[in-house]
C-alpha cells in the first residue's frame, strides 16, 4: 500500500533574521489516511516545535509519488520524472509524468539523488524539471524499525492472548499452550502428548 501525503499549511509567528517576530505560513507534509488524521498528526508534530499558538490554514493531498530523504541535506526539491513507454500498436512513444520529493543541498545534488532513486527502473525515463520546493519538513508514519517493531510487538501480544476455539469451545490461549510445552522436546514426544490429549 502506497503512502498518501497531505500538504498542510501552518500559520504562526516566527522570528526572522533581524530578530523581529513575523507571521508566516509554511507548508509541511504528513503521511496519513484521511484529512482528519492529517490534521491530527500535523497538530501533534507542530506542538513539539512551536511553543506559541499556530493555525492550520489548508490541507490538501500532495501529488508526490515518492518521498526520498537524504542525510546531510536540508532542502527539499520537486523532481518531475517522465517515464517513457512504447506503444507497440501505434509505434509511438508515450510519456507519463510522476513527481518525486527529494532532499538535497542544491539543484545538481537533487538531480543526482533523483537519478540514484530511479537507477533500478526497468524502462527509460527523463528528468525534464527540478525545482526547489517550499516544503519545510516531512513527517512519515514510521521513520525506521522502531515503529515497525512496536507494531510487531503489539500484534504478537494480541495473538498470544487470542483464544483457541475448537467447535465453539474455548480450550486455551496461545500463551498458555506455549508456556506448557517445554522448549527442548522433540517431535516424537510432542506427537505422543498430542495423541494422549
Amino acid at each position: 500500500m502506497s503512502a498518501t501525503w497531505y500538504e498542510c499549511k501552518v500559520k504562526y509567528r516566527k522570528l526572522n533574521d533581524a530578530g523581529v517576530q513575523k507571521v508566516t505560513t509554511e507548508p509541511y507534509l504528513v503521511d496519513a489516511i484521511s484529512y482528519t488524521e492529517a490534521e491530527s498528526r500535523i497538530n501533534e508534530e507542530m506542538s513539539a516545535y512551536i511553543s506559541e499558538e499556530f493555525k492550520i490554514t489548508n490541507i490538501k493531498v500532495a501529488n508526490y509519488a515518492e518521498i526520498h530523504p537524504f542525510e546531510n541535506s536540508d532542502r527539499w526539491f520537486k523532481s518531475k520524472v517522465s517515464l517513457i513507454a512504447y506503444d507497440e500498436e501505434s509505434g509511438k512513444e508515450r510519456k507519463s509524468n510522476l513527481y518525486l520529493l527529494v532532499q538535497a543541498n542544491d539543484i545538481k545534488e537533487a538531480f543526482d539523488n533523483t537519478n540514484q532513486m530511479m537507477r533500478d527502473t526497468m524502462g527509460d525515463y527523463t528528468i525534464p524539471a527540478i525545482s526547489e520546493s517550499p516544503i519545510m519538513d516531512v513527517f512519515p508514519y514510521f521513520s525506521g524499525e522502531e515503529g515497525d517493531q512496536e507494531r510487531i510487538e503489539r500484534f504478537n501480544a494480541i495473538k498470544e492472548s487470542a483464544p483457541i476455539v475448537v467447535e465453539e469451545e474455548v480450550i486455551a490461549t496461545n500463551a498458555e499452550i506455549n508456556s506448557s510445552i517445554p522448549l527442548e522436546e522433540d517431535e516424537e514426544t510432542l506427537m505422543i502428548a498430542t495423541e494422549e490429549e
